[in-house]
């Protein structure tokens, strides 16, 4: 096949949601129905053997919930479907954020109980910045839910665009009867804990007496709704879906297989095939023949008998061959990677050749960072990851003094893995300082300390309040301001140069007396570009 048959085959997408609404859920049944696992794990069993396939960090299974992205990789009806599970939580927006630079394509997933929640939003309004098509699952209609009409409702209020339903619940809790299929004119009849695609009872044809006669009130009410919502609602219209205007709406059950069967096939038929990307140098087109990829994330430690670091690259242009010679645009160092794999969860996968749109792991010591790309000799510079200025600070030591050196190791890292931002005080003898946007990180990485790299480290309390990165297009002038605020300049993983401060006061003061310094909330990757 040529590159561009093969680029035409993928979808790439994020499942983005609220934590709880049943995302890691959702990504299991994926899996399933389209035939990558044979048994989905439950999410909330969190002290059974079996947990879900794309939580494999101990934490994870400890809490059941979801707090490092995983990406899968698996075909169906002839098309290779990379799926990346982001983080629900909002203390993990980051890793999240950048997960949705590597896709094409999102698939939300809301609790029909909870509607549109305050996690959901802040991820839509990345997804609309990026202009990303938005496919949307309501999930738990087995339960006592929300009115579908006012989730619609909710879902344009809060979203800014228009809902467009293709399926259509009948009935919900304990009178849940199944969903009209309004794509296909039928219905799929709801029966608990299906295992298996294929088994779900049709019944053709909307208007079919057998369905008014079987689920009498909940058929009528919902037989009046989709008049009304077919008379209110635009036509689906794909153009408007991929500029990110229109999003299908799909109903079901997640933890009873329902409804699953629609969203995969309607990421088949609407999700579109990899873009072109956008580099500082020029736009790169998926069909070139010239391999180029960027690290949108670095994991540390998947295979904790190996102590590994795995860069997972999303292809941006061209063919990937095993064993083949790649330059490392930020280093300028070549390699020849020969262990790349891809991903099923924990399961790997020897990776002999990728195109535009997979996503590949390639195991490194620290080699690859955030951001780098990678090209068969071209300097490139992809845009868009971010790094936001922390919200929440603490120091760190090491209980066991003699353990010094594997801290500043596991530190050095997490903090280049994005996991938590790691702050080396300028001022000497200072304790390494943890930036975060919610705490729940500081939790998670002292957890891996202890679990990961064999140290107990003491979180402590810290006068800093927020962090900007600085820049200045005087060189002088940065210098006579670094010196003037020694005791609050720090530097990061990548030796980006930033000034803590202890309140907003202090940085509004800090602004005015050196007008010529610029203070960033944000930086790219590499500490090169800042906004």
């Amino acid at each position: 096949m040529t590159i561009a048959t093969e680029v035409a085959r993928r979808r790439t997408f994020a499942i983005i949601s609220h934590p709880d609404a049943g995302k890691t859920t959702l990504t299991e049944k994926l899996l399933l129905f389209a035939g990558a696992i044979q048994i989905a794990g439950s999410v909330k069993a969190r002290k059974a053997s079996r947990h879900a396939s794309s939580d494999w960090m101990e934490i994870e299974k400890q809490r059941g919930i979801s707090v490092a992205s995983s990406v899968m990789q698996m075909e169906y009806r002839d098309c290779v479907i990379n799926l990346l599970d982001t983080p629900g939580h909002q203390d993990f927006s980051e890793d999240t954020y950048r997960v949705l630079t590597a896709v094409d394509a999102a698939l939300m997933v809301l609790d029909a109980a909870n509607g549109v929640e305050p996690q959901t939003i802040r991820l839509l309004q990345v997804c609309r910045a990026r202009n990303t098509p938005i496919i949307t699952f309501v999930n738990k209609l087995d339960r006592e839910v929300q009115e579908p009409l006012d989730l619609l409702s909710e879902i344009e209020s809060h979203l800014g665009m228009d809902t467009v339903p293709l399926s259509w619940p009948i009935g919900m809790g304990r009178s849940f009867g199944g969903v009209a299929d309004l794509r296909r004119n039928r219905m799929r009849v709801f029966k608990a804990g299906q295992e298996r695609r294929g088994h779900d009872e049709i019944i053709e044809g909307l208007d079919n007496p057998e369905i008014a006669q079987r689920f009498g009130d909940a058929y009528v009410k919902a037989a009046e709704e989709i008049e009304l919502i077919q008379e209110a609602s635009p036509a689906f219209d794909h153009a408007a879906f991929l500029a990110g205007k229109q999003t299908p709406v799909f109903f079901g059950s997640a933890i009873n297989n329902f409804g699953v069967q629609e969203v995969l096939d309607a990421l088949v038929d609407f999700a579109p095939p990899p873009g072109p990307r956008e580099a500082l140098q020029r736009e790169v087109q998926p069909d070139e023949k010239k391999f180029s990829g960027v690290v949108f994330k670095v994991q540390a430690n998947m295979d904790p008998a190996h102590r590994d670091r795995v860069a997972f690259v999303r292809v941006s242009s061209g063919r990937f061959e095993r064993g083949m010679r790649l330059k490392v645009a930020r280093t300028g160092k070549e390699i020849r990677p020969n262990n790349v794999v891809s991903f099923l969860s924990q399961r790997r996968e020897l990776v002999e050749e990728a195109y535009a749109g997979d996503v590949i792991g390639i195991p490194n010591h620290g080699l690859l960072h955030l951001g780098d790309v990678l090209t068969e000799g071209e300097n490139l510079q992809f845009t868009g990851l971010p790094f936001f200025a922390p919200e929440l600070f603490q120091a760190v030591e090491v209980k066991d003094p003699l353990r010094t050196k594997q801290l500043r190791t596991g530190l050095t890292q997490l903090g280049e893995e994005g996991a938590i931002q790691v702050f080396r005080p300028e001022a000497a003898g200072g304790a390494l300082l943890l930036g975060a946007v919610g705490q729940l990180q500081f939790e998670v990485v002292a957890h891996r300390l202890k679990t990961e790299y064999g140290v107990d480290a003491r979180m402590m309390p810290s006068r800093y309040n927020l962090a900007r990165w600085i820049t200045s297009d005087d060189p002088k002038e940065l210098q006579r301001f670094m010196q003037a605020n020694a005791a609050n300049i720090a530097y990061d993983v990548v030796d980006a140069v930033a000034f803590l401060a202890g309140s907003p006061a202090q940085l509004r003061v800090a602004q005015e007396l050196y007008p010529a310094v610029q203070f960033h909330a944000m930086r790219e990757h590499g500490g090169q570009v800042f906004a």
